[in-house]
């Protein structure tokens, strides 16, 4: 049983919760939060290596059927995708700083409010469901599932073949987390309060590191070394991070309050922010480290079980590491009184650490050739295999 992730997740619910009513010091409120977002989404990653594996073709001793249906694939980085991310960010960058520069500001926030709130009703339903299936019960007896096609007159390199086949499958907990996330969502569009901010950007954090994987060590190192020039640039040679950070109104940071009384003259309470991606990609890194812990420590792939305790030497270096990092960029930020691009600090941190517990382990070799892809190859042999056997 692993009682730390309990306590991580109540803890991400109650520092939340106490945000609004207590002022807590924002550099603790920050390195808490974040600590607690890192290590819940991680540890819910785990159950990458279950898909994984079944992709690979391996049987679920538990529901040997279960290895023949279509299992979704997670996301897995390619290196020249990680080679290309800084260049691409560098471009949506640049397009959302030229869109505030150039277009009314309101209007440009108002289309990507709508955005995030669609995105944010998906990233509310499929946190919250597992939490609400949890009661049991009316929530998970009452499942729905069917299967329907709509034609459609779009060519095929548009629409891809006609008809398309949908196919609905969902519990009671699945549509009330939707209904519920539903309404959330219109009234994060409609008041933008920062607590709701924070709901949006915590579940895209927690999401997002539980269904990406990097593939490998070195491809994550290639991603975290190129957005650290990256965020340097941005924030050091240019006024474009900042910008964008400060216009844009939506989900893309976590808000921490410096003072719970508005602003005489603005009415509006002090915030500081920490961008989304400054938690999310070292938490890819993180999570890709914790599921080699648990390959070294031969954890079984089924059936996951998040709470499982297990050796993790280098889930725990790294995160050591990426505390001291963020502890290190708040420090600096607030002796110069300017802001940091905070992946200066953390890149260097966790790479650092990870690779420092490999040489005094004397795993070098074997964490660089750790992998998580699962080839084209692996899947094709499986679905010919499972036509043979039909």
């Amino acid at each position: 049983m692993n009682t730390l992730l309990t306590i991580s997740n109540l803890s991400i619910f109650l520092l939340w919760g106490a945000s609004q009513y207590i002022l807590i010091p924002y550099v603790a409120h920050l390195l808490l939060l974040v600590t607690c977002i890192l290590y819940t989404a991680c540890h819910y990653s785990l159950i990458l290596r279950e898909e994984q594996a079944l992709a690979r073709g391996e049987i679920d001793p538990a529901n040997p059927k279960k290895s023949q249906e279509n299992v979704p694939i997670s996301e897995t980085l390619k290196a020249e995708d990680a080679m290309q991310f800084p260049l691409v960010g560098s471009a949506s960058l640049f397009g959302l700083y030229c869109a505030f520069k150039f277009f009314d500001k309101e209007t440009v926030n108002l289309i990507l409010s709508a955005y995030f709130a669609l995105m944010g009703c998906g990233a509310v339903t499929a946190t919250a469901s597992p939490i609400i299936s949890t009661a049991g019960g009316v929530f998970t007896s009452v499942k729905i599932k069917k299967k329907f096609t709509i034609k459609h007159p779009l060519p095929a390199f548009i629409g891809g073949e006609s008809p398309w086949e949908i196919d609905i499958d969902f519990t009671l907990a699945d549509l009330v987390s939707l209904v519920g996330s539903a309404i959330f969502s219109y009234f994060y569009f409609q008041k933008k309060h920062w607590v709701m901010n924070n709901v949006l950007g915590i579940c895209f954090c927690l999401k997002g590191i539980e269904r990406f994987s990097l593939g490998t060590y070195k491809i994550g190192a290639i991603l975290l070394v190129g957005l650290f020039f990256y965020d340097i640039f941005w924030v050091f040679g240019t006024d474009v991070m900042v910008t964008v950070a400060k216009s844009l109104d939506g989900p893309i940071k976590i808000l921490f309050p410096r003072s719970l009384v508005p602003h005489p003259e603005t009415g509006k309470i002090e915030l500081s922010l920490l961008g989304l991606g400054d938690i999310v990609i070292p938490g890819f890194f993180l999570a890709l480290l914790l599921r080699f812990d648990a390959h070294n420590a031969n954890v079984k792939y089924f059936p996951t079980n998040v709470m499982a305790s297990f050796p993790k030497p280098y889930f725990h270096s790294a995160l050591v590491g990426y505390i001291i990092g963020m502890a290190t960029t708040m420090f600096v930020m607030i002796k110069f009184n300017a802001a940091q691009p905070a992946l200066l600090y953390l890149v260097p941190a966790c790479l650092g650490s990870s690779f420092l517990t490999a040489i005094v382990r004397g795993e070098v070799k074997a964490m660089l050739a750790y992998s998580e892809e699962v080839e084209e190859e692996e899947i094709e042999k499986k679905n010919t295999d499972e036509k043979k056997n039909d």
